[in-house]
């Protein structure tokens, strides 16, 4: 399990692909870790190395008391790409992931050369909203919301399915420190002013069952850099990635073809 060690933080990381080829960086969401990518990796276009990463607090990744900032998570992104000698990626952010690719293509222009914003926005939810929601896990633990947040994360067909057993147990399998820690980060960060001044490719992608960023929100986010592309993904909800895993593949493999990153 490569674990890179950093002086304040230590991220579990895994490569597939080719060692050789173009980047592609995946970057999970809030209560998840590196498996969020399991269906997709193997749909998508060969010869491409990518990587993926248990964020701070997640995962194998190391767990520090709460709060994060965002900041560190941006930090930490940029100190994993350089450890693994990466440039010009095509950085893929779910939910809070999407946040940190955001913070980090405003950060290090070098580093990434196209951004995937899927089920994000500049800004999630209220301060009041994530310190409700800190407070329940201080008290109840992540068990006390994982029932809501399920109803956020996937339809009600795929919840009927009882498909979403695995990633119930995955969220509640989290650090309760770690999930707050993120929390903290998501409340304090608002990128509006940021990512209005990026130029650079940008996909934006959505479920339309999400209810923790809803379609339109991603729409605004992806529509702040000049000439975004956006997908909607139908009859999924936060992760359509693991709703719909052939049709995620699809689309991002459509982006990577127009950017310049796989042969078309």
């Amino acid at each position: 399990m490569p674990i890179a060690k950093f002086d304040h933080v230590s991220l579990h990381y895994r490569e597939d692909g080719d060692p050789n080829g173009e980047p592609l960086v995946f970057s999970n969401s809030l209560g998840t870790d590196l498996r969020l990518w399991d269906s997709v990796i193997p749909l998508l276009p060969k010869g491409l190395r990518i990587v993926r990463y248990d964020k701070r607090g997640h995962g194998s990744s190391s767990v520090h008391d709460a709060p994060y900032s965002m900041g560190s998570l941006v930090r930490d992104a940029e100190l994993l790409l350089d450890f693994l000698k990466i440039r010009d990626c095509v950085f893929a952010g779910l939910s809070i992931g999407g946040m940190i690719a955001q913070g980090l293509a405003v950060k290090r222009h070098d580093l990434v050369r196209a951004m995937v914003l899927s089920n994000t926005a500049v800004k999630i939810g209220t301060v009041g909203m994530w310190q409700d929601r800190i407070s329940m896990v201080r008290a109840g633990g992540i068990e006390a919301l994982a029932d809501a947040v399920m109803e956020r994360w996937f339809s009600q067909s795929f919840l009927k399915s009882g498909r979403h057993a695995f990633w119930r147990n995955m969220l509640v399998e989290q650090s309760a420190q770690g999930y707050i820690g993120c929390c903290a980060a998501i409340s304090g960060t608002d990128f509006l002013a940021a990512t209005s001044g990026l130029r650079l490719p940008v996909l934006g992608i959505a479920g339309s069952e999400d209810g923790s960023t809803p379609p339109d929100m991603v729409r605004e986010t992806s529509d702040l850099v000049p000439g975004s592309q956006f997908a909607l993904i139908r009859d999924a909800g936060h992760l359509p990635c693991v709703e719909k895993p052939e049709e995620y593949a699809k689309v991002l493999s459509g982006f990577l073809r127009e950017v310049g990153h796989v042969e078309t």
